[in-house]
């Protein structure tokens, strides 16, 4: 039976009846988002939207990695990307860590998708539930902010999920995320889907829903016409969704070049917009150009869209893709 329709129903896997994804899941709490300059990338970023701006230059953290002590030093800002909050850190050199460590694999990019828990008990629930699954803990970190000894866990997950995936306590809760909208989806790029799927849905997590992206004639790569198909699988959460894509390597496209530059991983944020060209005219004042271009459905009509990816990547190692959907 295909693992999509044994979700489905419900069923058991491998003689395992599947596990249950905790409900904090369906939300994001905030990303972790791995830089080698924090303040080129801040400057970068505030024009893009980066708002409600909080700067701690010297945050000492410390905890365990793979279950040894370890203490850690970062330079760090907090903000919002409208609805996603953002916690860009800057690891101190020298340190051998997991965050150098994906700076180091990966280059700047977004290291952890981080989801809320209400207490420390039910942090420690989902730690022993993820052993019972073969899955340990990469890191476990705690600080002070604001007066309160904040705890994230990290587990080790990276390696088949493609990111990792974290867990926060905030005693009294964590603050609230900035406006409504702005992010949409969260994209990782793989290179194949159906283990990855499966791993993820071991954890509880749904299985990949699974579509051919039908090529179109007027999408454009670097401004010239593109002409290529490739396979999109989405997660539906309560606040966004995961669109992971699985693209060809040739001929070059947007996908193709994230893999070849940092390796799987979290590729780019979806963001909708009202006014496309003039969104786009925005980021371009800013110095940033349309790298790959695409559409779907009759464009105009209900249903349809048009989208664009923009070259930020070298801001920090994630791209921005601007979509219009006609309704």
């Amino acid at each position: 039976m295909k693992l999509l329709s044994c979700f489905a129903l419900g069923c058991v896997l491998a003689g395992t009846a599947l596990a249950e994804m905790p409900s904090y899941y369906k939300t994001v709490n905030r990303v972790t988002w791995l830089v080698q300059n924090v303040d080129l990338a801040k400057a970068a970023w505030i024009p893009l939207g980066l708002s409600d701006i909080h700067e701690y230059p010297d945050v000492v953290l410390t905890g365990q990695e793979h279950g040894k002590p370890i203490k850690m030093w970062a330079w760090e800002i907090t903000g919002h990307l409208g609805n996603l909050t953002v916690d860009m850190i800057q690891p101190a050199e020298g340190q051998v860590n997991a965050w150098n460590d994906f700076l180091g694999k990966h280059g700047d990019g977004i290291f952890s998708i981080v989801h809320q828990v209400a207490s420390q008990a039910e942090m420690e629930e989902e730690i022993k539930r993820m052993h019972a699954l073969g899955v340990g803990v990469l890191q476990r970190l705690s600080f002070d902010r604001d007066g309160k000894r904040v705890t994230f866990t990290y587990f080790d997950t990276e390696p088949q999920g493609k990111f990792v995936l974290g867990l926060a306590y905030w005693p009294g809760g964590a603050p609230p995320a900035g406006s409504p909208g702005k992010v949409s989806h969260l994209a990782p790029v793989v290179r194949e889907s159906d283990t990855v799927s499966a791993y993820w849905l071991k954890l509880g997590f749904p299985a990949f829903r699974m579509e051919h992206a039908t090529p179109r004639q007027d999408s454009t790569y670097r401004g010239k016409p593109l002409w290529f198909a490739f396979e999109v699988g989405y997660q539906n959460y309560d606040q966004f969704s995961y669109e992971w894509i699985i693209p060809p390597m040739t001929p070059p496209n947007i996908y193709a070049d994230f893999l070849n530059k940092h390796g799987e991983g979290i590729q780019h944020l979806g963001m909708p917009v009202d006014d496309l060209s003039k969104a786009v005219a925005e980021y371009e004042n800013l110095g940033y150009h349309v790298w790959q271009s695409g559409a779907w459905g009759d464009v105009g009509k209900k249903g349809s869209g048009q989208y664009d990816y923009m070259d930020t990547d070298s801001i920090g190692g994630v791209v921005v893709e601007l979509i219009h959907a006609y309704k």
